[in-house]
């Protein structure tokens, strides 16, 4: 299983908490001919992926959010929902990529938490270290998508990037699913910059 730049390199049966899964590993090759790098990300699939557009969360490692619970982002909690909403359904697709900290890494994403502790937002902290407020790309889920046979996905997000990745990768996402989780004292003011200066999508904010 395979497209233009990505290849499958792993396939196991998945139990999980929320249900039986096939967990698949994929390895992705970008960047220039003089500048090339791979990407890692592991695509988890349950049911019928192909009779309808599928349930997809396209979700991005935080390591302090889906391990250790913090408080300071929505991480986990969105990921939980995601499979929580995908098994209801009985079928659906969630892409989790290697990019912490929205891509700059996990010791620049501590060293942000201490310029925040100092009274940064997310984005001045990536900026004073040098970042973009978000160093992600997108580009590696529609060729996941593509090499698991599926061309139109229902999408769980609040991000209108990832909506504008996909579709540049000729991925047709027929629905924006919301994926809002009930904010924490400690992540209010996480919720606030990604509205208001990396444009997420909030219903009820």
């Amino acid at each position: 299983m395979s497209s233009d730049q990505v290849r499958q390199v792993a396939s196991a049966e998945f139990p999980t908490r929320w249900g039986n899964f096939r967990i698949y590993g994929f390895r992705g090759e970008f960047g220039t001919p003089e500048s090339p790098h791979d990407e890692d990300a592991v695509g988890l699939v349950m049911g019928d992926i192909h009779s309808t557009p599928p349930l997809v969360r396209i979700h991005s490692q935080c390591l302090t959010g889906d391990v250790f619970g913090s408080l300071r982002c929505d991480c986990r909690a969105q990921l939980e929902m995601a499979l929580s909403l995908i098994a209801e359904q009985g079928a659906g697709i969630l892409i989790y990529e290697q990019q912490e900290g929205r891509g700059i890494g996990l010791m620049a994403k501590l060293q942000a938490y201490e310029l925040q502790d100092q009274g940064l937002d997310t984005v001045e902290a990536n900026e004073r270290l040098g970042f973009k407020a978000d160093h992600r790309e997108f580009a590696l889920p529609a060729e996941i998508l593509r090499a698991l046979g599926v061309s139109s996905v229902r999408l769980l997000s609040n991000n209108p990037d990832k909506v504008a990745a996909l579709e540049k990768g000729k991925i047709v996402v027929v629905e924006r699913v919301p994926c809002e989780v009930a904010p924490s004292a400690h992540s209010e003011d996480y919720l606030k910059t990604k509205k208001e200066k990396l444009g997420h999508l909030f219903t009820s904010r």
